[in-house]
């Protein structure tokens, strides 16, 4: 089976960190797939509140995400503290990508723990339809050198 191959952007012009909980682990002892994607979400949230915005109100209009991929480069613990940098690239009329890099520090190291990508397409709930990307929200992610 061939491997995943997600092409991030050269840089990345926000970063948070979030600890591993015990409540991530699955029987392996190392994070589940399904905690990763939760631990990106929190990131999306955060990526956005630095403007003052939410999923349901990114400059006047919502988000829905219409797909998700995930390619894991290497086992997280609990106790690790994960560096999730997050980008918006490849805006469309009604929407853009989300690209994430997750790593974390070992024995001075900077370890890769996984890369993802979410389209992200932003939508009317009532009338429950995609609308157009909100410029503001463009020119600001652009305005960061994206």
């Amino acid at each position: 089976m061939a491997r995943i191959k997600i092409d991030l952007p050269s840089s990345f012009h926000y970063t948070t960190q979030i600890p591993v909980r015990i409540t991530d682990l699955n029987y392996g002892a190392h994070v589940g797939n399904d905690s990763v994607l939760g631990m990106l979400h929190e990131a999306r949230v955060r990526y956005l509140k630095q403007w003052g915005y939410t999923e349901l109100d990114l400059a006047g209009v919502g988000m829905i995400m219409s797909d998700a991929v995930l390619a894991f480069r290497g086992e997280s613990f609990y106790g690790d503290v994960w560096m999730i940098d997050v980008q918006a690239t490849e805006f469309t009329r009604v929407g853009f990508e989300l690209y994430y890099r997750v790593r974390t520090e070992r024995e001075g190291r900077l370890q890769l723990i996984a890369e993802a990508k979410t389209a992200m397409v932003c939508f009317d709930y009532t009338t429950r339809k995609p609308v157009a990307v909100p410029e503001l929200f463009k020119t600001q992610v652009e305005a960061l050198g994206a």
